[in-house]
């Protein structure tokens, strides 16, 4: 029994001592490191840190397949045989492939692992060349689109959006005056390399007020000394119109390197199944470049872009007295059709965004990193209205909006540590031009932003991390407006906020409101690899985000969505509590992510109807700013399944309930159920010809608050009091769309892909919950695209 036992112990030393640990570095051909190798020893997987190294535990003696993997490097496959500890350096060749196959996207700079991050392809956002970027990021679970006709177009994640949404122009937040619900993000898809989409308020890095999630936009880059470029040619049958993009890239691994891209758009008005949707036209000329050095121990960039649109409002959505807006939103009939015309009317929007930014990074010693940044950003809108006895070429909105950001980011990787820490600081000045003649929507006002943060990422094993951060966020705001004396008594401001008052003008107020606030914000998750192929991750976080000038400040017609909006200047911080899990599961032909959320939200802001308010450019429906406690749950699915070579199905599922825990009731513009099927037909051999049959459903939504309300209308020279459905939503809708492309050599380095798509295939009539323009026309219709991309 002795000898026995002495057996088992020496056995059981044998097997725990033959678990070794395999450590090393992975580095290309110019020993530079490269991080986010994937490296797959026997049944062991992970990825190189920023200096290239990696450690894998627990491998048994024995023969082992080693795999090593990076995006725009050959693959390495091979056999080692392990009888102990083993430190192992990987150099990596870079791939020699055709031109279009050069471009490789930036490295990811976002740090974030409890949280699965979806992308969008390069051929994706190509398909969508002359669509906005809203309707390109419907290509994401769980991201609907807020619509103001068929031109604004702005993201929803996870049922919140605006404000709440942060989208990043590489590694620059957007500040376009995005809090409007009906100001679209100012960048043309043209411009993106690669789209990465974060749901949640865990990206700490990027601030403590994205509740809803944050779109990393990165341009393209090429790490291979080439030149190179591709044009993209699209017509469209709805609209008359079309686009052309053309880019044109200089790489260099070390040493400078390049990018320039431009577009142009020119659409006229759009059509539904039935009618021209009148003065729907829109222009836009754009264009980004850059220009970086590559040193062995730093690298330097600057880079500029411009966004340059003109966009016409539905006529239909102005209209005259109080009869004509009934009768619009109950008969479902547009109060204005006309023939079509690429003329673009009153009313419209002039919007120009300038981007600049200059980069400095400096790798310090093994593992450390210093970022710097300075970017600029000015934009200018203008909102042209129908007014009498006023020129058509003076806005009636004219806002200059001029932002200065500062950021000092550090990384440090130790071990199985991760570290980053950062602070950032912002300087905003809004102008609005008084000489309009008519009283700003939005006022003038000057804001400071101070912020500091920092992130920790711990390694407990090759297959668990865990990771949490906390930031600290100052913000102050001081603005100058003017209120109508019975516009202040109406909100019923005083006495609270008479101390903002200034000066006395007759029948105005003029008043400098002042707030301050003090955010913190924090996270912490979990990333788990467990059993085969099975990813989850789980993550808490807690944002605050400040009201923004339109909440706090908005008093008057907002000429793009044809409604008044009353801001509040009682409004209080609104607070995020989410909680998020997602799980994914990999088979050899099929894959699986699903991702379930709750997301509790304290002082929840949003815009409510209340009723009719005539001026003097005609009738329109008052909306204004309220606030209560909201709970947001949902759950976002996604599968791709391989079916064979040639064919392949991919579906998209998105659902989300928001309630008002305060009223006990539902909450106002929550995206109803989408369910999204996809089958896709590849044959590599013809040519690369691909098509695809997409089927969109969108339910009814049945989750909505009862915002109805009577008013007066003229019939047979009588008052008359009737209701208006404000609040019933439309019918559900059924959409099929379908998309073809293939490929074709124009020269010996020159490929060539010429797609088909028809969007809306069946011209179905139907309107959209989400888009504010519902209430007077129908959604576009059939739309028959050609799309021509040469690579060179």
């Amino acid at each position: 029994m002795q000898k026995i036992s002495v057996f088992f112990c020496l056995l059981c030393f044998g097997i725990i001592y033959s678990q070794n640990t395999i450590s090393g570095k992975i580095v290309d051909e110019n020993d530079m490191a490269l991080e986010k190798s994937h490296i797959h020893i026997s049944s062991k997987s992970t990825n190189s840190k920023k200096d290239g190294s990696f450690i894998i535990r627990n491998i048994p003696n024995g023969s082992a397949k080693v795999l090593i993997t990076h995006v725009g490097y050959k693959p390495i496959d091979t056999i080692i045989t392990i009888n102990g500890n083993l430190e192992m350096n990987f150099k990596m060749k870079q791939k020699n492939e055709q031109l279009e196959e050069i471009v490789v996207k930036h490295k990811n700079n976002y740090f974030n692992h409890s949280i699965s991050e979806q992308k969008i392809k390069e051929k994706t956002i190509e398909k969508f060349s002359s669509q906005s970027l809203g309707n390109l990021l419907k290509e994401v679970s769980g991201i609907s689109v807020l619509k103001s006709g068929n031109t604004v177009v702005k993201p929803i994640i996870n049922g919140l959006h605006s404000s709440r949404v942060g989208i990043y122009n590489n590694n620059v937040k957007l500040e376009d005056q995005q809090w409007g619900m009906e100001h679209a993000p100012n960048f043309d898809v043209n411009a993106a390399g690669k789209i990465t989409v974060l749901k949640g308020a865990s990206g700490l890095q990027y601030g403590g007020d994205a509740i809803g999630g944050i779109v990393i936009i990165e341009p393209f880059s090429t790490k291979k000394d080439t030149l190179f470029g591709k044009t993209i040619m699209t017509a469209e049958s709805n609209g008359r119109g079309g686009t052309i993009s053309t880019s044109l890239h200089k790489g260099n691994f070390c040493d400078w390197s390049w990018n320039v891209q431009g577009s142009f758009k020119y659409f006229g008005d759009r059509e539904s199944p039935d009618y021209v949707l009148s003065n729907t036209g829109n222009r836009e000329a754009n264009f980004s470049g850059d220009l970086k050095y590559i040193g062995k121990k730093f690298d330097f960039s600057a880079y500029y872009s411009l966004y340059n649109a003109s966009l016409g409002i539905l006529s239909a959505s102005h209209i005259g007295n109080m009869n004509d807006l009934y009768n619009s939103i109950n008969n479902l009939t547009p109060s204005v059709v006309e023939d079509f015309t690429y003329s673009i009317q009153n009313p419209r929007q002039k919007v120009q965004h300038h981007l600049a930014k200059l980069n400095y990074n400096y790798h310090l010693k093994e593992g450390q990193s210093l970022a710097l940044q300075y970017a600029f950003q000015f934009n200018n809108r203008k909102e042209f209205d129908l007014r009498t006895g006023v020129s058509d070429t003076k806005p009636a909105l004219d806002l200059n909006l001029m932002t200065h950001t500062v950021n000092a980011d550090y990384k440090l990787s130790m071990n199985d540590w991760d570290f980053k820490s950062g602070v950032i600081g912002l300087y905003q000045n809004n102008a609005a031009n008084p000489n309009t003649g008519v009283r700003p929507l939005i006022p003038s006002y000057n804001k400071f932003e101070g912020g500091i943060y920092t992130i920790a990422d711990h390694h407990i094993t090759d297959d668990f991390s865990v990771e949490a951060g906390i930031r600290y966020d100052f913000s102050t705001i001081e603005a100058s407006k003017y209120y109508l004396k019975s516009r202040w008594e109406e909100r019923g401001y005083s006495p609270e906020f008479d101390t903002f008052i200034a000066g006395d003008f007759g029948t105005q107020w003029l008043t400098k409101p002042t707030f301050t606030f003090h955010n913190f914000s924090a996270s912490i998750g979990t990333q788990y690899s467990f059993g085969k192929d099975y990813e989850w991750y789980f993550n808490l976080s807690r944002a605050v985000r400040n009201p923004n000038p339109s909440e706090f400040f908005s008093d008057g017609l907002h000429h793009s969505s044809g409604m008044i909006e009353l801001g509040d200047l009682r409004l209080q911080q609104e607070k995020s509590n989410k909680v998020s899990t997602s799980i994914q599961k990999k088979w050899t032909h099929f894959k699986i992510n699903v991702n379930p959320f709750l997301n509790y939200i304290e002082a929840y802001m949003f815009l409510r109807p209340v009723g009719f308010e005539t001026t003097i450019r005609g009738a329109f429906p008052v909306w204004e700013y309220q606030q209560t406690n909201a709970l947001l749950t949902g759950i976002d699915l996604n599968s791709e399944w391989q079916i064979n070579d040639h064919w392949q199905h991919r579906m998209l599922l998105s659902y989300v309930n928001g309630r008002d825990n305060t009223n006990d009731d539902a909450i106002i513009d929550m995206p109803p159920l989408t369910i999204n099927n996809r089958i896709q037909f590849h044959q590599k051999k013809w040519n690369n010809l691909t098509m695809e049959l997409q089927s969109e459903m969108v339910l009814r939504q049945t989750q909505f608050p009862d915002n109805n309300f009577i008013t007066n209308i003229i019939v047979n020279g009588d008052f008359v009091p009737v209701e208006v459905d404000i609040s019933t939503p439309p019918p559900a809708y059924h959409l099929l769309h379908f998309t073809s492309d293939f490929q074709f050599k124009v020269a010996d380095h020159s490929m060539a892909t010429l797609g088909f798509s028809v969007f809306n295939l069946l011209d179905s009539k139907y309107r959209d919950y989400l888009n504010r323009q519902r209430f007077y026309a129908d959604e576009l219709g059939r739309n028959f695209q050609i799309q021509l991309k040469i690579n060179y």
